[in-house]
């Protein structure tokens, strides 16, 4: 027996879905098929084991690029942004409340585990300028951009 393939917004989102159907294999597939000295079915471990992707709003202002990400119940210190000037990437884990049995759930639709996401910025930004805040789940990280245009006059010294 097999359990129907995650479709792409489900594995994108981390969504299970509890009410699944079981699909019954045709007598030729009984066997595990081999592939490089694995069998067909040793890679839902894997699958298991994947980050989710956060999902981001990237916009800009004339002095910034804004990032914002909705990061309800993960706490502070299980959140990790790196930056440089061309790249930003979160990471995360959002642990799951273990007192529940699957068996008394109903509908279970969020994500538990780890995830990460990682933008290309469309310009260069300052990384030692960075600021992150949260409040209420909502992640805001203000990515300062440089000018390029701007010009100083450098005074020489003499000595």
């Amino acid at each position: 027996m097999l359990f129907k393939k995650k479709s792409f917004l489900e594995r994108l989102t981390g969504a299970a879905r509890m009410d699944d159907e079981i699909e019954e294999e045709a007598p030729h597939e009984l066997k595990p098929k081999s592939i490089g000295g694995h069998s067909k079915d040793s890679n839902w471990m894997e699958e298991e084991a994947e980050e989710g992707q956060l999902t981001v709003d990237v916009y800009q202002t004339p002095n910034e690029i804004v990032v914002q990400t909705m990061v309800a119940g993960v706490r502070p210190e299980d959140l990790s942004i790196s930056i440089t000037r061309d790249m930003i990437t979160i990471r995360g884990k959002r642990e799951e409340n273990r007192s529940i049995n699957d068996e008394n759930y109903f509908t279970k639709e969020l994500y538990w585990g780890s995830f990460s996401r990682t933008i290309l910025l469309p310009q260069e930004i300052d990384p030692e300028e960075a600021e992150a805040v949260e409040k209420h789940g909502l992640l805001v990280v203000k990515l300062p951009k440089i000018d390029k245009e701007r010009k100083t006059n450098l005074r020489i010294k003499s000595l």
